[in-house]
This record gives structure tokens, sequence and C-alpha cells, in this order.
């Protein structure tokens, strides 16, 4: 019904803007350029096109070009977004029929846009899609978020090792990464106790942690330590126990991620627990190792201030300890959270104070980690929706001569965004994947939740895709190519 009441409008808009240049969007916040104007200087070549829209958007289909446009347009009118928030967040989901109805909505409009499938089937067949139409690749993430308890992660190891072991199925598997969620082999609970231990004992050299492994260097002097005002009390028995079977656990998944010549990505949170999880992926990538690259891949969220100094202090710690470790660079997307913790202690905010210091921190960190690949030692996943950004890194890599199919430079988007982008730089020869999560539609409500959200902030690229995929369509249809 939703989507009949709709088309009329999407139709209206696509005819009235069919002739219309691609503008850029509302100056909100310091948007990206849009455009990628040609330069005048000859040295200085068109890395990406993003003008193109017949060229992008060749491997689309019409039928899914169209139902790409409808959602982007539902997910960027605000009052509909707001209204499903609050719809997804309200009693009603807590009304057996009202939330079956709500769910079937959910999976036939956002979900199909955003998601794999609801189960390793159905990922398999999306995978298989986006390879064989677009030749891009994907990063296959299991949509859980947090674990309860023991038995919980138990459940999840069982995922996620069948995740890794439908990557062998085919000679050469089109996914580049399987994704790893910490929070979901390890209960939240146990990682903020961790945390807080290792917080510690960062300001007291003299504490001993017993069961701490050998991992990199994980703060820096301008990490944040407020959330552990005083000494934490030691892990309990019960607790070091629930710990090393967490660790099992991941060593589990890297045993078979070895098996699998697959690597791992390890998803970020929010700076309460987050120490735990480079403590996690830093230890365990000392202990498991390939000979052709990372296995490991650590995500570092560049809206924190110490983004780059840890960043650079990790890449020194692996370097001195020969060990191959990889980055996955996000700008980050616990924001509102991590402002108002800071504000409710009366502590400065660990994130930067403008945008314009979060697209900085991003650039200097892909510059950073391009320049270690030049040198012969670096892996880097840029995984932006910026339009800037993704042109800068692939200017920059072309100037200091890495070639575009380099396995250790990945570029990657959300399944579902930055279209233009991803297949922007498909075209230029670089390595794309996309992030494709699955599962259960009510299992995966809260990734929902927060790309609405993140389409909301993306004006500007979202109104890029949108607007060449309403001239594409526009022009098949004025084609008969339907």
């Amino acid at each position: 019904m939703a989507t009949r009441n709709v088309l009329p409008s999407i139709f209206h808009r696509l005819k009235s803007t069919a002739a219309a240049p691609i503008t850029a969007a509302p100056q909100l916040v310091s948007p990206p350029q849009l455009q990628n104007t040609p330069s005048t200087n000859n040295d200085q070549p068109i890395i990406i096109n993003l003008e193109n829209h017949k060229e992008l958007f060749s491997s689309v289909s019409t039928p899914k070009l169209i139902k790409s446009s409808i959602t982007l347009y539902m997910s960027s009118v605000e009052p509909m977004v707001d209204l499903g928030m609050w719809v997804m967040n309200s009693k009603m989901m807590e009304t057996p029929i009202l939330r079956d109805i709500i769910l079937v909505g959910v999976e036939h409009s956002f979900f199909k846009h955003f998601c794999a499938g609801k189960d390793l089937k159905e990922a398999g067949e999306t995978v298989g899609k986006l390879w064989d139409g677009a030749k891009i690749r994907a990063m296959l993430d299991y949509g859980l978020e947090h674990a309860d308890g023991n038995e919980s992660c138990d459940r999840n190891l069982e995922e996620f090792v069948r995740t890794i072991e439908s990557t062998t199925s085919q000679p050469s598997s089109p996914v580049s990464f399987v994704v790893v969620k910490i929070t979901a082999i390890c209960p939240p609970n146990l990682l903020k106790r961790v945390s807080d231990l290792l917080r510690w004992e960062y300001k007291d050299k003299s504490l001993h942690l017993p069961w701490k492994l050998k991992t990199f260097q994980i703060f820096a002097n301008s990490s944040p330590l407020y959330h552990t005002p005083t000494k934490p009390e030691p892990l309990t028995p019960q607790e070091e126990h629930d710990l090393e079977s967490a660790y099992q656990r991941l060593s589990t998944i890297c045993e078979k991620s070895l098996q699998a010549n697959i690597p791992l990505l390890f998803d970020a949170e929010d700076t309460s627990i987050q120490p735990a999880i480079d403590y996690f992926t830093y230890s365990a990538a000392i202990k498991y190792r390939k000979d052709d690259g990372p296995l490991l891949y650590n995500t570092i969220q560049a809206y924190l201030a110490d983004a780059k100094e840890r960043l650079v202090i990790a890449k020194k710690s692996a370097d001195e300890m020969g060990v191959s470790i990889g980055f996955k660079l996000v700008r980050g997307a616990y924001m509102s959270s991590e402002e108002k913790l800071a504000s409710s202690l009366g502590v400065k905010s660990p994130i930067h104070g403008s945008i314009e210091g979060t697209h900085a921190c991003y650039n200097q960190c892909a510059s950073f980690m391009l320049q270690e690949i030049a040198n012969g030692s670096g892996s880097v996943v840029l995984a932006t929706h910026n339009l800037e950004s993704g042109k800068m890194a692939a200017t920059k890599a072309s100037d200091i001569g890495i070639k575009r199919d380099n396995p250790n430079l990945q570029f990657a988007q959300l399944y579902g965004m930055a279209e233009a982008l991803s297949f922007g730089l498909r075209n230029a020869g670089f390595r794309v994947s996309k992030y494709l999560p699955f599962g259960r539609v009510d299992q995966i409500i809260p990734y929902l939740l927060r790309r609405a959200e993140e389409n909301r902030g993306l004006l500007s690229t979202s109104l890029l895709d949108r607007q060449l995929m309403r001239k594409e369509i526009l022009g098949r249809l004025k084609s008969s190519s339907f």
C-alpha cells in the first residue's frame, strides 16, 4: 500500500528533474562536492567518474533501480524516517499481530534494500548477484548486535563458523571478508570490565592483569580514560572463566578463517568497551597469521580525537613484532551516545568538535595507511560514503604508485548506500566491497534504524545516488529499454 502511494510522487520527481543538472545538497555542515569537475591540470586526471549515470548503473536492472530510487527517496523524507523509528521503538512491537504486520512491511522495503537476506542461503544468493552483475565483492556480516550470555555467545559462534565455511563453496569466492562482532561472542558487560582494567593498567603501570595476553599498545595519550574514574576490582574467577571462553570462541573463528583463507573484519563499538575489542583483535593477530597478507582487520573510527594516534601506535607495534594486521577506517556511529556520556560526567567529549575535524582525521588516517602500503607494509579497507574522501584516496593511491587492483587497498560501502561511489571506484579499477548484513528481520532492526538515521545524515551522497538513478531510469524509459 505504501509503495503504491509513493510511486506517483517518485515518477513526478523523475519527470521534473529529467533535464536538471546534478546539484549540491543543502548546505548543512560542509557537505562534500558532489560533482567530479574536470581538472584544468593535465597532470591531475579524473580518477573516478561520478557523472556518467549510464556507465555507473549499467550493471543494475531497471526494476532494481526503480525500487532503490523509491527506498532512498522514502528514507530521505524526515517525517517518514521519524515515524518509522517511532513505530519500531514503540509498544506496537509488543503486540504480536501488529509486530508481524510491521515486520512484513519492513522486510519488503528497507530490509530488502539494505540487507542481504534472512539467512545464509539468501545472503549467498545476494553475494552471487552482486558479483555476477556488478563485479563487486561482499563483506558478509551475521547481523546480531550483542550477546546476553554464554549460551547466546555459543550460538553466535556457530553462525560465524557457518558464515566462514560458506565462503569456500566456490573456487574463487566473491566474499572479501567475514565481519565479526566481539560483542556477539563476549557479553558487553564483561567487555566493559576488561576495558576498565585495561584503562587502569594504562594509568597505573604497577597493575598486574594475570589473564592478559600479549597485545599491541591500545591507548594513546589522547585516549579517553574517564570511563574508569576509580580502580576497578579484579576479575572474579567466573569472569576470568567467561573471558577465557570468549577468547576460545575467537580462536575457533580465527582457525576457521585460516582454513578458508578468508580475512576477518572486526567491527568497532563505543569507547566504553572498545579497548577490550582492540585487545581481543590485536592479541589474536599476534597468534593467527597467514602468509599472503593480514588475517585480521581492526576498525578505527575517525570521529574519535585519538584515532590517528592510536592507528599509528598500533601499526608501529605490529611492525616491531613482525605482525601483519589490516585496518578498516570508518567515520564512526556512536556520536550521540559518546557526547551524552561525556556531558553527563562533565568531561570533554572524545569526538572531534566539528564534522570538518572528522573529515580531516579520516583523510589523514587514509593518507598514512596509503603511504604504508606504498612502502610495502600496510593493508587498509577505506569504508566511506564521503565522495571527497573516496576521490582523494583514489587520487593519492595513483599518485604514489599503488596499483588499483592491489589487494592491500580496498574500498567499501554499505549495501544499498553510496551506489554511485561504489560503481565509480569499481569502474576505475579499484577493489570494492559492499557490507552485507544478514539475519532475521527482527534481529536486524537495530542495524536498519542506524541506516535510516545515517541516510538522513548523508544528504549529499544520498542525493547524488537519487539524482543519478532518476536520470538513468528516465533515459531507459525514453529508449524503451525497460
